[in-house]
């Protein structure tokens, strides 16, 4: 969202500014926050049970990992791309990110006013360009070690922590807590902050280069590899899932080893299997066993690898295919070059369908396909009659005008600039 041109009307030089690619990405983990949302039971053109299921699988966790992933990489483009800037041109982007951030956290926080069953993902996002922005300056390899190194620590530290201080609970809706914000909401700094930094270090490589692709693309395939077998050799070599299970069993009352029973002991490996999948922002903190899972929203050490990895295909596929197949791919780019007014519109519109149908029985088939096809067709005839997205458009202004504020404010303190 931070990267969009500055007007519906701007200058071809500043167009080509953008990477369509990038757009794309964008758009597909917006797209893909809508199946996560409208869950299979919405699916009119995919099987439930079968092909429904599969890809809402594969695009949970990953649709938001891959947004905050974009988040990062969209702040190095804003911040110099492949030389970071400095000094006053480095404040002035402080101060357009910080508003921008300012106003995406109160839009957040109104549309969870509206009641619709989805985690918002917006307030968080804000937060993250907050925790970013000191690290603006740092070139590629230093914001990889940053990633590396928070991905290495976060996991046993918030298991740690969440033990010890930080009494479990649901979160509720948005951001109600700091605690909730660091550590046990649905979208946890300390998990997706390894996305942010992984794409700010991304965004400061030429992206252009088919040498650079190549070696994002190598390093996706292995992290995406690493994190999927590591936690399957966990889990079934090392015994991570029968352990598990003796403590599903230990709670329910079963007898102390449960590998006289094999029918029994699978059925809580099942149960164990079901839990890992119904996490939604960090695992329990009975058993340090629980870091060996890597499903979708556990925050582990797998988790972030494959999530990570998958980021990193992706962007590559789009940014091939946004420019050997621009035409094909103006769809993607029109949703992605709006992706706050797409995410922002499709909960107004969950939300009259939840008012109209009831909270039990919105669930209704075809109703995501009806969703996607809206923002589509409502993107592309936006983008060819006024350019800019409405909420992009009014965010730019939000942000241009409070940097303006700033600049007259520091010359009526400091003078014009020397020449």
């Amino acid at each position: 969202m931070a990267e969009n041109r500055p007007g519906a009307h701007a200058p071809k030089t500043q167009e080509r500014t953008r990477i369509d690619g990038i757009d794309a990405a964008r758009a597909l983990a917006v797209l893909g926050m809508f199946v996560v949302h409208v869950s299979v039971d919405s699916f009119g053109l995919l099987d439930p049970d079968g092909a429904g299921q599969a890809v809402h699988d594969l695009v949970r966790g990953n649709s938001s990992a891959l947004f905050a992933f974009l988040a990062g990489l969209s702040l190095a483009l804003m911040t110099g791309r492949t030389r970071p800037v400095s000094g006053e041109p480095l404040r002035l982007v402080v101060v357009k990110v910080l508003t921008r951030a300012l106003v995406i956290g109160m839009l957040g926080l109104m549309l969870d006013t509206l009641a619709v069953p989805v985690a918002v993902i917006l307030t968080y996002y804000a937060g993250f360009f907050v925790l970013a922005l000191p690290l603006a300056k740092l070139r590629a390899g230093a914001l990889v070690s940053v990633a590396a190194g928070l991905a290495a620590v976060g996991p046993p530290l918030s298991f740690l922590l969440r033990q010890d201080l930080v009494p479990p609970r649901t979160p509720q809706g948005a951001v109600s807590s700091l605690s909730e914000f660091l550590l046990t909401g649905y979208y946890p700094a300390i998990t997706f902050m390894v996305f942010v930094f992984a794409g700010m270090a991304v965004g400061r490589l030429d992206l252009g280069a088919t040498a650079i692709r190549v070696r994002l693309l190598a390093t996706g395939a292995a992290l995406t590899a690493s994190g999927y077998a590591g936690s399957w050799a966990a889990l079934y070599v090392f015994g991570g899932l029968d352990r598990l299970a003796q403590g599903s069993g230990s709670s329910l009352g079963y007898p102390a080893s449960i590998a006289e029973d094999p029918q029994l002991r699978e059925n809580l490996r099942e149960q164990v299997m079901d839990e890992a999948y119904s996490i939604s922002g960090q695992v329990p903190t009975d058993s340090w066993w629980w870091l060996a899972v890597g499903t979708p929203h556990t925050g582990t050490h797998f988790e972030m690898a494959e999530s990570v990895g998958q980021a990193l295909l992706v962007l590559v596929a789009c940014l091939w295919l946004a420019e050997r197949a621009r035409f094909l791919m103006y769809p993607l780019t029109s949703v992605g070059r709006m992706p706050l007014t797409v995410y922002t519109g499709h909960l107004f519109v969950l939300a009259v369908v939840v008012g109209v149908l009831g909270p039990m029985d919105w669930h209704t088939p075809w109703l995501l396909e009806w969703l996607v096809l809206g923002a589509v067709v409502f993107a592309v005839a936006w983008r060819l009659l006024l350019g800019r997205g409405p909420l992009e458009r009014f965010l730019g202004l939000c942000a241009d005008n409070t940097a303006l504020l700033y600049q007259e404010n520091r010359r009526e303190r400091h003078g014009p600039p020397a020449p």
